[in-house]
């Protein structure tokens, strides 16, 4: 009876390709995570509460899916726009790193006026961090976006909480991403945006 010769991993290279899908891995590390949190969930959902159950579970899934689509697919069309009508140059110009404080204010003023929620918002920052802007940009936008909103100042803060408050708090909050901005482009991190 011959023997085989043992294998070893350098010979099983071409079959056992780890590396794509570790990279892949680390890539979608949170898509990953979510997905397995959700199968744990509806398995736990059909374990404890029965088939019934999990298929309401199911069906309130979709509905959200159906409610989200439309805003996700209106933000990746806008921000796929705006990759074609922005000039990296001028984008760089305005919200690169020697823009200053001028682009950190810029950045702020456009995260400000951005409408929508952050299936608009997240795109556009990848966007923009590809056309030219630098991490204090990005960072400024971001948070004057979640922070001095003007959709949340209207639709939100004024009707509840009264005109006076609504203007009071986002006068008192409008140059924090210009600081945040600031101290990011300090911080001693290596940061590449992804392609």
């Amino acid at each position: 009876m011959a023997l085989l010769p043992p294998l070893s991993l350098a010979s099983c290279a071409p079959v056992l390709q780890v590396e794509p899908v570790l990279n892949a891995l680390r890539r979608h590390a949170s898509l990953v995570v979510i997905f397995l949190i959700a199968v744990t969930a509806g398995l736990a959902t059909l374990q404890l509460r029965g088939a019934e159950a999990f298929m309401t579970a199911l069906w309130h899934a979709w509905e959200l899916f159906l409610f989200i689509v439309p805003s996700l697919v209106a933000g990746l069309l806008l921000a796929a726009a705006l990759r074609q009508l922005l000039s990296p140059d001028a984008l760089a110009r305005l919200m690169g790193a020697e823009s200053g404080i001028f682009g950190l204010f810029i950045a702020t003023l456009v995260g400000t006026l951005s409408p929508g929620g952050p299936m608009a918002a997240f795109p556009l920052v990848l966007v923009l961090a590809g056309a030219g802007a630098d991490r204090g940009a990005l960072v400024a936008f971001i948070l004057a976006w979640s922070l001095n909103g003007f959709q949340k100042l209207l639709v939100y803060e004024a009707p509840l909480l009264g005109l006076d408050f609504a203007l009071l708090r986002t006068l008192i909050t409008f140059p924090m991403p210009m600081i945040a901005g600031w101290i990011a482009r300090r911080v001693p991190i290596a940061w590449e945006p992804p392609k």
